[in-house]
């Protein structure tokens, strides 16, 4: 397999040394809450009238916000996903002729979420009259005032099949559009369902934002496959099952236990696992944490901290032995570290996460025999002696959000998938870690210095006898993940520079699957809250996503737009960069609020177009932004600049 840009895999450690600045702070936090989490409470303005930006708002339009990524398949050809700049989602980018079969277009939705907790949009879906083998959504969204950025989550029926979140608002409004490929759930979308669409909202005096969406479908013909295979056959959902009802079908972890038991029928000749987390509360900013030792380290300055360290790892257990792991990306939503780092580009994946894929065909002998079996997701941290030791922990701060499904694809109804099943080879990860503090000349903990290092490889390898194949089918994974940390100035400021690198692949009879990926993260942040009120805040946010895909994939990769035309490709390979640095300002009076962020990213999408990792790119954009205002954003499709 050849490893996407591998040699980017030490960026994230490619920063000098920090000097910690001391900062005059005496507010103390006297729960355990992460600064993140805290100066989000408070730069959200819970006491304040309104947040003006710096930024002009003369024109009393709405920012366009939107979310830097590879264009979608359409009707109409390659299109892009969000409508910042022309053409417009309306519009293709390049046209082409899919094949000249009529498409059709449904409303999903069209709903204000206004105090929405516990109060989810339902809706029921038919099926269009029209023939179709893919599906795209358009989501919309209006929103002005004041609002935290909010968590939305789509579901057909008991399955998740989008999990999105919400930009912060300004004063004179903001809007924004995301097309996201639901291909991958066809075989559930000819069929009638409930739609439900959870976006939890609270307006009241100071949180005035009400969220105005539109969500439409368009159906469609097409020659071109995701991934050069048809979508799945079933979809097994593994989640709190309460869609009947019309509530979401999430679980809370730790709080729940995040398990189904089912049947698989017996004529499956693949399965894939795949599985969305999202992090809540003092596990929002779990890649900050600190080790679970030092949480009460800063006592006698900001207070206890969070803890379970800054690594995670999302566990697939089959009837309770583990199939595989996710070492989650780490999205920063729009209201994190600091706000004006995302306005208008919001963070990496903020507007659709990324769910990974844990291939369990190997598992097939087990699975397909007849009985029920148990699934489980299971989150887990370490914990650590605070010296130079640490281990898995057994569970997390409070909260994750968790669902997870099985994709299937069948063979004839009274075909019997059998085999021998394999051995796993799972053992727990190896893990390195220490960790000093640095006290002041009194005797007070000032710095909180950590150094964590984590490598995990699991693989099994079963004989898989289906319909039409029979054979060895192996799953793999190697993983790992670094971060150089530190809380500094008594636990008011942050500096954290993360990596995680990663290889999974799936092969076989008829499996062939392969994935490289590089989470670096690099985030220094200060804040002082002063006696009297008044709040600063400042952090430096550069983050990477490097993503290489061949073979089978589940989700589409974004090909789909590219191979319209008849051209095929191999696999694809993103790589993105976004670096941003952001301040703050609220006085003692919580009268206004003030901000200046400036952003950069590039984003990169090729194709593969042989073994030895040669490639044709296909989507280039270099876009920057100052204070609300796109002050440069160069495109490029086919290697060809556009200009409009």
């Amino acid at each position: 397999m050849i490893f996407l840009l591998s040699i980017l895999a030490g960026l994230a450690c490619a920063y000098p040394d920090v000097k910690y600045p001391r900062q005059r702070v005496i507010e103390r936090s006297t729960v355990a809450l992460h600064p993140f989490a805290k100066y989000k409470d408070l730069a959200g303005g819970t006491d304040a009238v309104s947040t003006v930006s710096t930024a002009s708002a003369a024109a009393n339009t709405p920012l366009e916000c939107f979310q830097v990524a590879e264009p979608v398949l359409t009707p109409s050809g390659l299109t892009v996903r969000d409508a910042s700049r022309p053409p417009t989602p309306s519009q293709a980018l390049v046209d082409a002729d899919i094949n000249g079969e009529p498409s059709c277009t449904v409303v999903l939705m069209e709903h204000t979420f206004e105090n929405s907790y516990g109060a989810p949009f339902v809706g029921d879906y038919t099926p269009p009259d029209c023939d179709f083998d893919r599906v795209v959504i358009n989501f919309t969204t209006l929103v002005k005032g004041r609002q935290y950025d909010r968590t939305g989550v789509m579901y057909l029926g008991d399955t998740e099949v989008w999990r999105t979140s919400t930009a912060e608002p300004t004063p004179y409004g903001i809007r924004w559009v995301w097309l996201k490929d639901m291909t991958p759930f066809v075989s559930m979308w000819k069929q009638p369902q409930t739609i439900i669409f959870d976006l939890e909202n609270n307006v009241n005096d100071i949180y005035t934002g009400l969220l105005n969406t539109t969500l439409t479908a368009t159906f469609f013909k097409s020659n071109v496959q995701t991934n050069g295979h048809a979508p799945a056959d079933l979809i097994i959902p593994v989640t709190e099952r309460t869609g009947s009802t019309g509530e979401p079908s999430q679980f809370t972890y730790p709080e729940q236990n995040a398990s189904n038991t089912v049947n698989f029928p017996r004529n499956v000749n693949r399965a894939v696992f795949s599985v969305d987390v999202k992090g809540q509360g003092n596990e929002e900013f779990w890649w900050s944490n600190v080790p679970q030792s030092a949480i009460h380290t800063f006592e006698g300055g900001y207070g206890e901290y969070p803890g379970y360290s800054p690594w995670r790892e999302v566990q697939v257990l089959i009837d309770n032995q583990l199939a595989g792991v996710s070492w989650p990306f780490p999205v920063i939503y729009t209201g994190g570290v600091v706000p004006q780092l995302h306005r208008p580009i919001v963070g990496v994946d903020a507007f659709d996460l990324r769910e990974h894929e844990i291939d369990i065909t190997p598992w097939l002998p087990l699975l397909c025999d007849g009985n029920s079996h148990t699934f489980t997701i299971r989150i887990v941290g370490l914990d650590d002696d605070g010296v130079a030791s640490a281990s898995l922990s057994s569970t997390t701060d409070s909260s994750w959000y968790v669902t997870g499904k099985v994709f299937l694809w069948l063979d004839d109804e009274d075909s019997i998938t059998s085999g021998t099943l394999g051995v796993a080879s799972a053992s727990d990860p190896s893990i390195a870690f220490s960790q000093r503090i640095i006290q002041n000349s009194t005797g007070g903990n000032e710095t909180l210095e950590y150094n964590l290092s984590v490598d995990r490889s699991l693989s099994i390898t079963s004989v898989v006898k289906t319909q039409n194949q029979e054979g060895t089918v192996t799953w793999t994974q190697s993983l790992s993940y670094s971060n150089v940390g530190a809380a500094y100035g008594y636990g008011y400021n942050n500096l954290n520079t993360f990596s995680i690198v990663g290889v999974d692949a799936a092969t076989g009879p008829g499996v062939s699957y392969s994935t490289s990926y590089n989470y670096p993260l690099y985030c220094n942040s200060t804040s002082s809250n002063a006696p009297d009120g008044a709040l600063t805040l400042w952090a430096e946010l550069n983050q990477g996503l490097n993503l290489e895909i061949q073979g089978n994939a589940v989700f589409s990769t974004g090909l789909e737009a590219f191979e319209s035309d008849g051209e095929f490709f191999q696999g694809s390979v993103l790589s993105t960069w976004k670096n941003g640095t952001a301040d703050y300002q609220r006085p003692a009076n919580n009268s206004n609020s003030t901000g200046v962020g400036q952003t950069h990213q590039i984003f990169s999408f090729s194709g593969l177009v042989d073994d030895v990792g040669a490639s044709k790119q296909l989507y280039y954009r270099d876009v920057s932004a100052y204070n609300d205002t796109v002050t440069g954003d160069d495109v490029e499709v086919f290697g060809k600049s556009t200009s409009y």
